[in-house]
């Protein structure tokens, strides 16, 4: 999940803060907290500890869980990247429809989620997508007879994407990304970047709290009360983690333009975290040829939870066996890039 429950900064907030608030965390000296990738010394390995996941540990030494779900035989395995706050347990929910179609999922903690070390902290654009190059590579060694691909929802979507323009990822890896998080700096009003910069450089430490916004992540009440409960979740965010966000944000945004094929975009109309202009943004940056956009008029930010998720993954599926193969959601895609927004024109 990108940021539910979570306010980045509203104007009130940033005409609000007052002189000697900034001055008091000036001279304090608060810096914000990271947990970046440390000095290499070994080979990245992944282990596993049983049919149901292991660890990744990499050269560094960090430790990353994973969970697995995998059919007999699978013919494509995918590595699943979550989104800002979850956990590796974001895909339970429609791991059984990919199982079904015979695709495994290896999902694993991000650092600063989950149980992966740092807890609660960011480690940065680079450290994310270094590690999500390395266990790309460990996942397609892992399973040589299946076809290999790249599944990021949210937060995981911008650091997969980031990764393949870096070129990290082996050539024609097909890239899945659900609703991903690009809502960066170019999208948001000049108020909000203030704002944001501001908590995040002087009281990086703080907590952003719930949000005086009610937003709606999900149709599925039971799906997002399981997301609450689990342990695994974090509830609040620091706002220099917030701060780090908006800079994956903004990076993958600026990416999109060196995005290699094939991509599949996912976006619902009732998404509430990543704003459609900043989506269609990102859609008429993407070069031609490289990628088809599905658009879904019931769907919300965690199209692989909502109700509808079976209508999700039905293109998935079919767009992973067959980049050729019709979609359900594409047709929907089409009438919205076609539209007018004047935030975009």
């Amino acid at each position: 999940m990108l940021a539910g429950g979570i306010v980045v900064s509203n104007a009130g907030r940033a005409r609000s803060l007052s002189r000697r608030v900034l001055l008091a965390g000036t001279l304090a000296g608060c810096a914000a907290k990271r947990v970046p990738m440390g000095v290499a010394i070994r080979e990245p390995v992944m282990e596993a500890a049983s049919l149901e996941g292991g660890r990744f540990v990499m050269a560094d030494g960090a430790v990353l869980p994973y969970r697995v779900w995998m059919p007999p035989q699978p013919t494509i395995v995918l590595l699943a990247l979550h989104g800002y706050n979850d956990s590796r347990d974001a895909w339970e929910i429609p791991a059984p429809e990919f199982t079904k179609a015979d695709i495994g999922i290896v999902a694993p903690d991000q650092r600063g989620f989950g149980a992966a070390p740092g807890r609660g902290l960011w480690a940065g654009t680079d450290t994310m997508v270094a590690d999500a190059a390395a266990m790309a590579r460990l996942v397609a060694a892992r399973y040589p007879a299946a076809r290999f691909a790249v599944m990021g929802e949210s937060m995981g979507g911008a650091v997969a994407m980031v990764a393949a323009a870096r070129g990290l990822f082996a050539p024609d890896t097909p890239l899945v990304l659900s609703a991903p998080a690009v809502w960066g700096r170019q999208q948001m009003n000049v108020v909000m970047r203030a704002g944001l910069w501001m908590m995040g450089h002087l009281l990086p430490w703080a907590s952003s709290g719930r949000s005086p916004v009610p937003i709606r992540a999900s149709d599925n009440r039971a799906a997002l009360e399981a997301l609450f409960k689990d342990p695994l979740t974090l509830r609040t965010a620091r706002f220099d983690t917030l701060t780090g966000l908006v800079k994956l944000m903004s990076t993958a945004q600026d990416a999109a333009a060196r995005l290699p094929p094939p991509a599949l975009f996912l976006y619902g109309a009732h998404d509430q975290l990543v704003p459609k202009t900043a989506m269609l943004a990102v859609w008429r940056t993407v070069p031609p040829g490289v990628a088809r956009f599905c658009y879904f008029r019931n769907g919300w930010h965690l199209l692989l939870r909502d109700h509808d998720r079976v209508r999700v993954i039905g293109d998935i599926v079919a767009w992973l066996n067959n980049p050729r193969a019709r979609l359900a959601g594409e047709a929907a895609a089409a009438g919205l890039l076609a539209a007018r927004y004047p935030a975009l024109d």
